[in-house]
């Protein structure tokens, strides 16, 4: 079985997208094959013809958006202000400093990692 994260992103411009990452599937690299779109079904589309026969069986994850050990309430508080910092730059001409932009990198990581861990949790809570 293919499990899906669904993950809402913002591109260069703030713009809202939506990431989609297979994980546990069978072949080797699965963990690679992602997709974006639009809405959260172009990115599902997408992913889907990347993946083969054997892993067409999916199981579809949507984020909550609420904290958890994954990733905490405070967290989420600073991605959000800093990505609210991003846009008031972006919308100026301007960069974020390299501190903080470096800070709002490490965020964005850290939570698409804590979707992937969410994930792999919840498959392996279903395979019990």
């Amino acid at each position: 079985m293919t499990t899906v994260a669904i993950l809402p992103v913002s591109d260069a411009n703030g713009e809202r997208l939506y990431r989609v990452i297979a994980l546990g599937a069978r072949s080797a690299n699965a963990g690679d094959k992602q997709s974006t779109g639009k809405t959260a079904g172009e990115a599902l589309d997408a992913l889907t013809a990347q993946l083969e026969g054997s892993e067409s069986g999916t199981l579809l994850l949507i984020q909550s958006f609420r904290p958890d050990w994954f990733f905490s309430a405070g967290e989420q508080q600073r991605l959000s202000e800093l990505m609210s910092l991003w846009r008031t730059a972006r919308d100026r001409g301007q960069a974020l400093p390299p501190e903080q932009q470096a800070e709002l990198d490490r965020l964005v990581e850290a939570e698409l990692k804590a979707a992937t861990a969410r994930t792999a949790a919840l498959v392996q809570q279903l395979s019990q």
